[in-house]
């Protein structure tokens, strides 16, 4: 196939350099300093240019703040036939955006990110395929995500971003919550150094992508679950509550089995 690719991020050279020994593809951003490092592939710094490469697919890897206004960017100079895609982390907006376009869309999202995974080893990440999108396009990620020994599933838009607001934003809130108190610590324990290591992936994180996750519309209600939780822990310690511990301890262990 010929690929486009738009932006030329973690994500966006992660995809090209996973894509471009079975397909010709083309990297496209609008900072040709982002383009120095890339091969086997075409490099675009202008939308003309896409006219001419004529992309069977093009694959949306910007920042969430710009997934949307990249593809208006790129739209006229697509034919009706190319594959439009995303891999936003929060779907919000784009179930929308694709039913006011003529193009066949898929929208996934590889949920590893370049800043916490092995890229050397993914086998124990996962990507997940909305069940809304085009066939043709789900055949292709499925059969790109297996490439890379991914777990794919597939859900619904609505089902992905309740999904993202427990798997994401809960991980993300605690780590905030964490990284916001903290103090320097001379002789850190273990538990605490991996802690630590955790919050200093997630903040080297964009902020704006940080924001977006925090915002999915089903964050709140997780927060609040979590919030109930800590309550309830914080009763217990209060009391210095032996049996309400262990019983409190159990229910937890039985959570994670």
């Amino acid at each position: 196939m010929k690929i486009l690719i738009l932006g030329a991020g973690k994500m966006g050279t992660f995809l090209t350099d996973a894509l471009c020994l079975n397909h010709e593809v083309a990297l496209f951003d609008t900072d040709p300093k982002r383009l120095r490092f890339v091969f086997n592939t075409l490099r675009m710094t202008q939308p003309e240019e896409i006219r001419e490469f004529e992309p069977d697919m093009v694959i949306n890897a910007v920042t969430i703040k710009y997934t949307i206004p990249a593809f208006e960017m790129v739209l006229p100079y697509l034919t009706e036939r190319c594959i439009i895609s995303d891999i936003a982390s929060v779907k919000t907006g784009l179930p929308e955006f694709y039913a006011k376009t003529k193009n066949p869309y898929v929208s996934t999202h590889p949920m590893f990110g370049p800043t916490f995974a092995s890229l050397s080893d993914l086998s124990k990440q996962n990507a997940i395929i909305i069940t809304e999108s085009d066939h043709m396009g789900k055949a292709f990620f499925k059969d790109f995500y297996q490439s890379l020994h991914l777990n794919i599933f597939e859900y619904s838009f609505q089902e992905h971003d309740e999904t993202v607001a427990y798997s994401l934003s809960v991980p993300f809130a605690s780590t905030l919550s964490f990284a916001s108190i903290i103090k320097r610590q001379e002789a850190p324990g273990t538990t605490f150094k991996k802690h630590m290591d955790i919050a200093y992936g997630l903040l080297s994180e964009d902020d704006y992508l940080i924001r977006e996750i925090l915002f999915n519309p089903y964050t709140v209600e997780q927060l609040e679950r979590m919030k109930g939780e800590l309550d309830t822990l914080i009763h217990i310690i209060d009391n210095k509550d032996n049996e309400a511990m262990g019983e409190y301890l159990l229910k937890v262990r039985k959570n994670i089995e």
